[in-house]
Parts: structure tokens; sequence; C-alpha cells
């Protein structure tokens, strides 16, 4: 349900990172709806090859031209994996949808399954994407933001519509107020297993992320009107989706802008280094 990446932020012509063409309509809402289509052009939906059939298994969020953010858990080693960019509903063939093969997969170093500690992980695409009206990427927060307790975020995927319900076709949105540390490491909420890098949001019994969601986005809209990636889904409650004092809980960006930073520049060097051999040959 969520998992590898670096980055390279995203400028052709007028399409700035985190500045949908077609903007989201964000009323408050408590349920999942429908997204406004491509409203959300950084979302990605994560795909595994089963005997020649590409299944959904995560979001994820564009970040660069050549760059997904997702989570750890999403990751399984021998699996082939793609990326489906532009997509409104996964089972309609669409215009303006890009389809990506992987270059690189990098999961966080100390990705601890079974304390659920840095679930994050980077794609590299095997080429860069052009942006445009359907693709374009989210920008990421400063070095240690942390964002206020009720602050809005929206959490977006093609989860399942609730615990046992079907998986969405069509994007779904919902708002998720954020749930700050202290709240959400109480003991009647997620206690120690919430940490300082997580963010958590929603809690409220009715609107979750759900299977499926993995490794999605946590937007939260800046003062200067863009979108920001601020938290990526890593997990819920094992008693459903909706569950009050449990919250949806994400690893928290922020926290992690010097690693995708380091991913970077190490594929940077690599790049250099391949082709000052290439050259000498």
């Amino acid at each position: 349900m969520m998992k590898f990446v670096v980055l390279t932020l995203l400028v052709a012509g007028a399409y700035g990172c985190g500045q949908p063409t077609f903007p989201p309509s964000v009323s408050r809402v408590v349920n999942g709806e429908d997204v406004n289509p491509h409203s959300w052009p950084w979302q990605i939906s994560l795909q595994y090859n089963r005997n020649g059939e590409w299944r959904h298994t995560c979001g994820g969020t564009l970040i660069s031209e050549q760059w997904v953010l997702t989570a750890a858990h999403c990751i399984s080693s021998g699996r082939e994996y793609r990326v489906a960019m532009g997509k409104h509903n996964l089972v309609e063939t669409e215009d303006g949808a890009a389809f990506m093969g992987t270059a690189d997969i990098i999961v966080h170093e100390s990705w601890n399954p079974f304390f659920i500690r840095n679930d994050i992980a980077l794609i590299k695409l095997s080429s860069p994407v052009n942006a445009s009206d359907t693709v374009t990427a989210a920008c990421l927060p400063d070095q240690g933001l942390i964002l206020p307790h009720g602050a809005p975020c929206y959490v977006t995927g093609w989860g399942r519509l609730s615990t046992d319900g079907p998986q969405a076709d069509v994007l779904q949105q919902v708002l998720l107020p954020v749930v700050d540390h202290d709240t959400c490491s109480q003991d009647d909420w997620w206690s120690v297993l919430a940490t300082d890098k997580m963010v958590c949001a929603g809690g409220d019994g009715i609107a979750a992320g759900c299977n499926g969601d993995s490794g999605g986005p946590l937007n939260y809209q800046a003062a200067d009107g863009s979108w920001e990636v601020h938290g990526v889904v890593s997990f819920g409650s094992g008693q459903g989706c909706n569950v009050p004092k449990k919250p949806t809980v994400f690893t928290q960006v922020s926290s992690y802008i010097s690693w995708i930073n380091w991913v970077r520049k190490l594929f940077m060097w690599r790049f250099d280094v391949m082709t000052i051999t290439e050259e000498k040959n």
C-alpha cells in the first residue's frame, strides 16, 4: 500500500511548482469527494506489473521533472514499477496522461517497517517529464517547517472509499486538519507511535486516508497560493480507516528536506562521473 527519489523543480513556461492550471475545489468537505479533473497535477499512481497488467498500489507526489516522492513501505523488491502521471480516472484512457518507468528507487536507509520510522522513498523516473496542464510538480516546504494544529490540509488518492469499500477509480480528496504532536502522541491517540518526524491529520472518525492512499501527498496551500506537499501517507488504524482519535499519520516532509537534497546531489555526482567516464572512453 505505500514506497523511492531526488529533486529539480519543474519550471516550464507558466508551470511553476504547486500551481495547477485547473485549481482544486477546496470547500471544507468532511467526506471524500471526486476532485476537479487535474486539479492536483502532482498526484501520481504508483503501479506494479502483475502478469502483464499494471495495477495501482500506492500514491506519490511529483516533486521535480524526474523525481517522485512516496512511502518506503510501498516498495517491494523484485517488482517492476511504473509511474502514471496526469491521471484522473484510473480505468479510462485520458488525454494528457503520461506513463514512465523507473530508473532508480531509493528507500530511506533508516526505514524501519516494525516501528514505522523513516517511511519515505524517492523514485527517479526513467527520463524527465515535461510540465503541462495535467502534469506539474508540487512545491516542497522549508526544512523543519511545522504546520500548526488545525491547519487545513487535503489528502488525495485512489484508495478505498471506506474500510471495506471498493478502491476509487476517480481521484478523491478530503479535508484533514492537522493534529499537533502534543495531541497525537497522547496515550488515547497514537501514543509513542507518533514521532516528531510525522504529521497527524484528521481523527474525527469521519474522514481519513485509506488503503491505496499510501505514499500520496498531504497538500497544504502556502501564503503565496502555491501548494506544498507536507506529508506522505504512512499508516492508519488497523481497526479501520475512520477511527476517532486515530488520525491518518504521514511522514513529515519538512523533516527530510536535507535527505532529499542529499540524494539529489548523490545522483547528480553519479551522473557526472558516468559522463566523464564515457567521454574518456
